[in-house]
């Protein structure tokens, strides 16, 4: 059975518990986004970037591990306003990445969901809630 926390109910404040989602984030958008480098480059890509390979349905499915990253900033409590351009980042390189090619190398550059954990934690940071 899995337990979901809301993180908007616990008030204005600071809360540990929102650095530690945060945290979480960004290790998987690191896990998407950067994990691994090119040998001999400073070329890094993620696990999404691989994913990607497969065409058709692996553009979908990166798009999928994507929004995991958009419903936990829904629970943390970020405004429509936030994730309505974290949602528009995600469109963007899914649809980028639709694209044989020219969207995988679209993918290593853009790293939506690295964008997206900068402005979670921006927008956290700069309400005091972590």
């Amino acid at each position: 059975m899995t337990v979901y926390y809301s993180y908007a109910t616990t008030g204005r404040g600071r809360y540990p518990g929102r650095r530690q989602a945060v945290d979480r984030l960004d290790f998987i958008a690191r896990l998407l986004d950067t994990a691994f480098i090119v040998p001999g480059t400073n070329i890094r890509f993620g696990i999404e970037a691989v994913i990607r390979l497969m065409p058709g349905i692996g553009d979908a499915v990166a798009s999928a591990l994507s929004c995991v990253i958009l419903i936990e900033a829904h629970r943390l409590g970020v405004p429509r306003a936030v994730l309505v351009r974290m949602i528009a980042n995600v469109l963007l390189e899914g649809t980028a990445g639709a694209v044989p090619v020219v969207g995988d190398m679209f993918d290593i550059i853009f790293r939506a969901n690295r964008r997206n954990i900068r402005i979670v934690r921006d927008y956290m940071q700069r309400e005091g809630l972590i």
